[in-house]
């Protein structure tokens, strides 16, 4: 039997790659997508998880960028109400840093560039007496506060390769491409499976690199035109203490070194702070914080937390590499957070290589990959998803309580605060997934926290889960609540359900 030629395959399962598969495979394309390790286990998963117009971006007169991103929060909003809501932020104003009126005019260009119409506008705060005042030193007294969007990065990947593979894109992951070559105007690509060491030849018209941190290591292993173009990698790291105060409102704060760090309520209990910019040269798999970056941080965060943080109060840390366009700016942090694509049509077999990216403009880069490949998929439908709901997203995004109480009602057997956590997550298919608990024992297993079987198989059978962490740092969050001895439980009882 002859083997099918794809119209696209995709290098990469972080955002770019999901979000490209499921906007072309509702154009009427067939689709490949393959990642070498799970969803969203790169960058996509170590954000500081916003979904930001970048209010610092002004300074480098970034204004296309900033102006896409303010319009997209409000798309991916409605989009995706349950992992996406509304954060208001409180910046408190350092009197040796960037003066009152130099943050006014930054905020009111950031209220009015993206035509913001569900997200309330800038306010001024008084830190004397507004309880966002009460954790700060007694020195902030004034300060401002604005909008943007928090998001659960991982999930949102995981949502774009569910809505891909509905409209028929092939989603394969633990594949990794170990080479691609013309072959006249189609490309071979072979992949391999990391868990069986089996190769397999697939055929694609057209062939996207969306891999990200390692872009320049995947053109190594790709037939194409030498150029000078390279991604330059920035780490980024967060840490994550115990909750700092009670309110549900973020900070966003200056620091001397013109950088800005955030302090983000997090997973009820927590506070996740940063993030850093550290130019890196290693394997995009084995970046870490360093002490340096802890230190930072703590002090960073110090400058306006009472009392201050020190490392004894780290109780996680993670570290994400963001792969940027290398536009020559000496400074990390100056460097551009712009999207390039950059096409290679030798033979009529075109490669496009995706450079740099945010996960607030992804659906946007989607759209840019799409139109600059059109002429070679004549056949493509038009743009779609501005308007369309991921899974579980439709509901109104003023409802959520409204969808929690009535998974609730009618399934009263769920245990108290998993209804919400479970709209949370999955919104309205969280309906369809508890429809057989009929008693307590339809749950089954219970692996720690609130995480039961009957969840955990929707997400092998649904989200392409293979492993504990798969399932606690990437699908449900739970990575923070459940004690190594019940991770590696749940690790074993997925080992003794592998074919």
């Amino acid at each position: 039997m002859k083997a099918p030629v794809y119209d696209l395959a995709i290098i990469g399962g972080g955002i770019n790659g999901c979000g490209i598969a499921r906007d072309a495979a509702g154009r009427g394309l067939s689709v490949f997508l393959c990642e070498q390790h799970d969803l969203a286990s790169g960058t996509s998963s170590a954000s500081t998880k916003l979904i930001h117009g970048g209010l610092r971006y002004l300074e480098y007169y970034e204004f296309r960028l900033v102006r896409e991103a303010l319009t997209e929060r409000e798309v991916l909003l409605k989009a995706a109400p349950h992992i996406i809501w509304p954060l208001r932020f409180v910046l408190p104003h350092h009197k040796g840093l960037r003066p009152g009126w130099l943050i006014r005019i930054g905020l009111f260009l950031y209220d009015h560039l993206g035509g913001r119409k569900l997200l309330p506008g800038t306010s001024v705060v008084n830190l004397r007496t507004d309880e966002a005042g009460t954790c700060l030193k007694g020195d902030y007294t004034k300060g401002f506060e604005y909008s943007d969007c928090w998001v659960m990065d991982a999930r949102l990947v995981a949502l774009n390769a569910i809505d891909a593979k509905k409209r028929g894109a092939e989603i394969r992951t633990r594949s990794k491409c170990i080479s691609a070559t013309r072959e006249g105007s189609i490309w071979n690509i072979v992949i391999e499976d990391s868990l069986t060491g089996e190769t397999e030849t697939i055929h694609s018209k057209v062939l996207v690199n969306a891999s990200g941190p390692w872009l320049d290591n995947t053109l190594s292993t790709i037939e194409h035109k030498e150029s000078k173009e390279h991604i330059r990698m920035v780490k980024g790291s967060h840490i994550i203490v115990n909750r700092l105060f009670d309110h549900p409102r973020a900070y966003i704060f200056q620091n001397a070194d013109g950088r800005i760090i955030f302090a983000i309520p997090y997973e009820t209990k927590f506070t996740l702070i940063g993030t850093t910019d550290v130019d890196f040269s290693g394997e995009p798999g084995e970046v870490a914080i360093s002490e340096n970056e802890i230190d930072y941080l703590c002090e960073a965060a110090s400058e306006y937390f009472s009392p201050a943080i020190t490392k004894a109060d780290v109780v996680a840390n993670f570290s994400g590499i963001r792969p940027l366009f290398d536009d020559g700016k000496s400074d990390a942090k100056a460097a551009t957070r712009d999207y390039v694509l950059k096409l290679d049509e030798s033979n009529r077999a075109p490669l496009l290589s995706i450079y740099g990216g945010k996960i607030t403009t992804y659906r946007k880069l989607s759209e840019s990959v799409l139109e600059k490949l059109s002429d070679f998929l004549p056949k493509m439908g038009g743009e779609w998803t501005a308007n369309a709901h991921l899974p579980g997203g439709d509901f109104d995004c003023t409802a959520f309580e409204d969808e929690v109480e009535a998974l609730q009602k009618n399934h009263p057997l769920l245990p108290e605060g998993l209804a919400t956590r479970l709209i949370r997550l999955y919104g309205t298919v969280a309906h369809e997934m508890c429809t057989a608990i009929r008693s307590t024992d339809d749950l089954g297993k219970h692996f720690g926290s609130d995480l039961y079987e009957f969840e955990v198989r929707h997400l092998i059978q649904n989200e392409w889960a293979r492993s504990a962490e798969d399932i606690l740092w990437r699908r449900t969050c739970l990575g923070l609540t459940v004690s190594d001895a019940e991770a590696a439980s749940l690790q074993d009882w997925l080992d003794q359900q592998q074919p």
